[in-house]
């Protein structure tokens, strides 16, 4: 059977890229987005935003609708305020908002879908940032977010050992979001972000250890 996975955040960027090259692999890919618009074989689109349960439930029920789940892409993200403000003056309503999008609700998403990975002893890749394990002036909102979504994948590896969970750095890309960080800047010289995707087949193919990967 064909397998599938789930990969949010597929509007644009890393994600929009991950779900091309899952599906030129063979797999069924349900993706999602706020603005979404992709038509390629074995994706199906389900619109909608990530911090809405009921939307969470919907692209389970679509995941499992194929017959299985074997894999959840937690992409989706925002970056947050632009320019990148100081933690000093960094505004708790716009940090919250931060940690809804890039904490909370890829953790909703995962307990929903459990159930069916555990099943499959399927796989969970948290995308991530160096920003989580380093220290960069104006990155304290979006690092101290991604550095909680590594210490919950880590935990998450040790109490779901039956699965492969990955927290995974794909680097600095050529996506709007890293525009967004540097606004005003050429980020031509980043690489695009379809360049990290064979990187990301041999991981979810290969299904080394859990653990923190760069690509």
């Amino acid at each position: 059977m064909t397998r599938t996975a789930i990969v949010t955040g597929a509007s644009r960027g890393l994600g929009r890229a991950l779900t091309t090259a899952l599906a030129a692999a063979g797999w069924t890919v349900v993706v999602d987005g706020r603005t979404l618009s992709i038509s390629l074989p074995g994706v199906i689109a389900v619109p909608g935003d990530v911090t809405d349960s009921w939307h969470r439930a919907r692209l389970v029920d679509t995941a499992l609708g194929t017959g299985r789940l074997d894999l959840l892409v937690n992409n989706a993200g925002i970056l947050g305020p632009s320019p990148r403000p100081p933690l000093a003056d960094y505004a708790l309503t716009a940090l919250r908002e931060v940690f809804e999008v890039n904490v909370f609700a890829p953790l909703a998403l995962t307990q929903l879908a459990l159930p069916s990975l555990r099943s499959f002893e399927g796989a969970v890749v948290n995308i991530s940032s160096d920003a989580a394990v380093e220290a960069y002036e104006g990155w304290g909102g979006y690092g101290a977010a991604k550095a909680a979504v590594e210490q919950a994948s880590n935990v998450l590896a040790a109490e779901e050992p039956k699965l492969r969970v990955w927290w995974v750095d794909p680097g600095d890309l050529r996506t709007q979001m890293h525009a967004e960080a540097f606004p005003g800047e050429d980020i031509s010289d980043r690489p695009l972000p379809s360049s990290v995707a064979p990187a990301f087949l041999d991981l979810v193919t290969g299904r080394p250890p859990s653990g923190r990967v760069r690509l």
